[in-house]
């Protein structure tokens, strides 16, 4: 072998020799890449553990805070907020605070004053001392919580002070309401103020409560009203059907009460429902074409009954509370009863026959509206505002035939055309005898016209 030959072969040696050791050092390095991958993979499942023990403790933490469920018993909420925002002023007391969601009010403090002097006046006339009244709602105050939607964040002592001076407070009204000579600083005006609050379904306590007091306080009562007597007496300007006081009657608190007012009697109610209707012609639609508006003898509002062409509507008066009451009823049966929501069942049909001032005149003229609002502009703004965020499911059955059979006569082509006849042609006394003149007229014409003819065409033998 010669000496070229070994040079070629030591160069190729040391050329695999340094491939080698590069491959190595590249190895390496991989290998404390790899490694620092590793460590930061590690250091960052660290770090997230740390965030969920975080995570994980603070969800413990509000599991244990959870309120417990609802009461069966709960009827007082807190008016949803797409409600409050259309009108806050119908959902707030002006003149009293009843219950805990209001209380503290400062606006209100100047009737705090005069709850106290009516606590004491109480305690005067039962004969009670104060620590029988106390003890007793104390022993209450879990029910008395359990109506309320929300937590009552007052503690034990403050929440058993607003309910005392609240129920004394509403029966002194209610006596003074009922005897004249007790009511030297109840003015009509302030009556139907304090009434306007009681309704508020914010401004509530349950009735049982002012039940359970007034049987302490008039264990024996002879010969003077009942409790159920003394609020229908204050309430008695809601109370449309004159409804007679049932002893033993189920209330759950006064926004309650207003709308057992307003329903017809048990018997009556049905709860069957069927899906909303898409649409429903106004009150003037309906009338050009043919339908009769009657007012209605029933006093229950939700009486509407359409037969024979004729459509017959309980009287309604709107006035200045009017939309206080309703919005407060809507509100409660959209939290409470939401399948048997009677009263906006009805609204929800008065909206649809109610879209101009031309429908409000229609309604006032057959004696169905009676309109206290000054015009028939603000009539038709505070009806057709009531809707506004009502959430709907379903309506009631009787409603839901009641508006299709009205909407299969406005589609009927031969009720428009008689109707356009009878208001065109014989609206009024002086438009019917011009009509049965120009008949007549018509009638003579074309009998001399024909008799005209007849001698002028030559009889044939």
């Amino acid at each position: 072998m010669d000496q070229s030959t070994n040079k070629d072969i030591q160069q190729e040696a040391d050329a695999f020799k340094n491939k080698c050791q590069n491959i190595d050092i590249q190895a390496e390095s991989n290998g404390d890449k790899k490694y620092e991958e590793v460590q930061t993979e590690e250091n960052a499942s660290i770090e997230n553990g740390q965030r969920y023990i975080e995570l994980v403790n603070d969800m413990t933490e509000k599991l244990k805070n959870l309120e417990p469920p609802l009461s069966t018993d709960c009827c007082i909420y807190r008016v949803p907020y797409h409600l409050r925002k259309l009108s806050e002023e119908s959902y707030t007391p002006k003149v009293v605070s009843i219950g805990p969601f209001h209380h503290g009010n400062t606006r209100l403090q100047t009737m705090e004053k005069k709850k106290v002097r009516c606590l004491n006046s109480f305690l005067k006339r039962v004969g009670l001392n104060l620590e029988n009244l106390v003890s007793t709602i104390k022993q209450l105050e879990g029910r008395i919580r359990g109506y309320y939607e929300e937590t009552i964040q007052l503690n034990s002592n403050d929440f058993v002070k607003v309910i005392l001076l609240d129920v004394s407070f509403i029966l002194e009204m209610f006596w003074k309401n009922a005897e004249p000579a007790w009511s030297s600083d109840l003015s009509p005006r302030l009556c139907n103020s304090l009434a306007t609050d009681f309704i508020l379904l914010e401004n509530q306590i349950p009735f049982f409560i002012i039940e359970k007091l007034f049987d302490l306080a008039f264990p024996f009562l002879q010969n003077s009203p009942s409790l159920i007597r003394l609020t229908f007496l204050f309430f008695t300007h809601f109370n449309v059907q004159n409804f007679d006081p049932i002893p033993n009657m189920e209330i759950k608190h006064f926004t309650d009460l207003v709308r057992i007012f307003q329903l017809p009697p048990p018997q009556r109610l049905k709860t069957e429902r069927n899906k909303v209707i898409g649409h429903l012609y106004s009150a003037t639609q309906l009338h050009e074409a043919g339908v009769k508006f009657k007012v209605s003898r029933s006093k229950c509002l939700l009486d509407l009954k359409f037969t024979n062409g004729v459509l017959e509507i309980p009287c309604i008066c709107l006035e200045d509370r009017t939309e206080t009451l309703t919005r407060n009823l809507l509100a409660f049966e959209q939290c409470h009863f939401f399948e048997e929501a009677y009263i906006t069942d009805y609204y929800f049909i008065l909206d649809f026959l109610i879209n101009t001032t031309r429908d409000v005149d229609l309604l006032c003229d057959k004696g169905i509206m009676v309109n206290y609002l000054g015009d028939s502009s603000a009539a038709t703004s505070m009806v057709n505002n009531l809707q506004s965020e009502i959430v709907w499911t379903d309506l009631s059955s009787d409603y839901c035939r009641l508006s299709e059979a009205l909407n299969e006569f406005y589609d009927n082509p031969w009720h428009s055309w008689k109707a356009t006849l009878r208001r065109e042609y014989f609206s009024t006394p002086w438009r019917t005898a011009s009509t049965i003149a120009a008949i007549i007229f018509l009638v003579l014409t074309m009998i001399q016209t024909v008799c005209s003819i007849i001698q002028v065409v030559p009889k044939h033998k």
